[in-house]
């Protein structure tokens, strides 16, 4: 398939942003090895007009978290009428506010873990007697598990929050759900073989995903096959529901009856080499590089 020239959106200026360069930088390896004529481009140092005066066909976002997952890129492109990978403008806005989308799921009778929003004047120690301890506190709208703080004690929760509230005034604190993490990646209509994420730290946090390299990632997860094609279709659900398209991830956990419990989508996963969605597709017998081809080609407008 002629592509024709290909911009790859990496950098931005989101908390994320060192992990979308190495995500950019890899995708654009991987197109570039395949002959796509694929360039980088940094949204950050460059202006988006220059897509169009530079005469790019086609976009692969490698942007993650604000300003690049949110929408905000999605609706420029679709202003500029250049397809560009991933999911719409709406869908992209809704999957990126965790609030609004467990609220969401919760109306399609879809499971999400009990949760509360937190605000300066709310009562704190109530809302952990509510919720029971531990829980997770969140900021609604960052990714990559920025800001994010699984709290113990009732009395550490004023700290969580005000490090969560740094990163967007929405926060939303969240039952601790124990038992295994799980993920699915999506491409297309297809559900990519779920991967089991084990973690010695108290959680999947950003140096568990990026950095350490005692994270475990089990493919087969464990399940038994017929209960992971159950929970393959759930996250498909999941994903449908948000109204997300092309290709991206869904995250759940598992509680000690094996009761699933929707945790988040992204729409622009990361695609470095500790990633998952990449992990996923390996496990079916699809390339680093026949999966960014494969993302690309599901590119479009509208």
């Amino acid at each position: 398939m002629n592509f024709g020239k290909v911009a790859v959106l990496l950098g931005g200026k989101s908390a994320e942003r060192e992990v979308s360069l190495k995500s950019g930088s890899m995708v654009l390896a991987a197109l570039r090895k395949k002959g796509v004529d694929a360039h980088p481009f940094d949204p950050k140092e460059r202006d988006l007009q220059d897509l169009l005066r530079e005469r790019f066909a086609r976009v692969f976002i490698a942007l993650h978290g604000r300003f690049g997952e949110d929408g905000t890129v999605q609706g420029v492109l679709e202003w500029l009428g250049i397809p560009y990978t991933g999911s719409g403008v709406l869908a992209s806005a809704l999957a990126m506010d965790k609030l609004r989308t467990k609220r969401l799921w919760a109306a399609e009778g879809l499971p999400t873990a009990s949760y509360e929003v937190l605000a300066q004047e709310t009562d704190l120690k109530a809302a952990a007697k509510r919720l029971g301890t531990p829980l997770f506190v969140k900021p609604a709208s960052e990714g990559s598990s920025v800001g994010m703080t699984k709290v113990k004690r009732a009395a550490d929760l004023e700290e969580a929050y005000a490090l969560a509230v740094n990163y967007d005034p929405v926060v939303i604190a969240e039952k601790f759900i124990d038992g295994p993490e799980l993920t699915v990646g999506i491409l297309g209509e297809q559900a990519l073989p779920i991967i089991r994420i084990e973690t010695p730290r108290e959680f999947y946090d950003y140096e568990a995903k990026y950095i350490s390299n005692d994270t475990r990632y089990l493919i087969p997860c464990g399940l038994a096959p017929a209960r992971e094609k159950q929970l393959q279709a759930l996250a498909l659900r999941a994903f449908r529901a948000l109204g997300c398209r092309g290709w991206g991830r869904v995250d759940l956990m598992l509680d000690k009856r094996s009761r699933p419990f929707l945790l988040e989508v992204n729409t622009s996963p990361g695609m470095t080499d500790h990633s998952l969605v990449p992990m996923g597709a390996r496990a079916v017998g699809i390339s680093y590089e026949d999966l960014c081809l494969k993302v690309l080609e599901l590119a479009r407008v509208g």
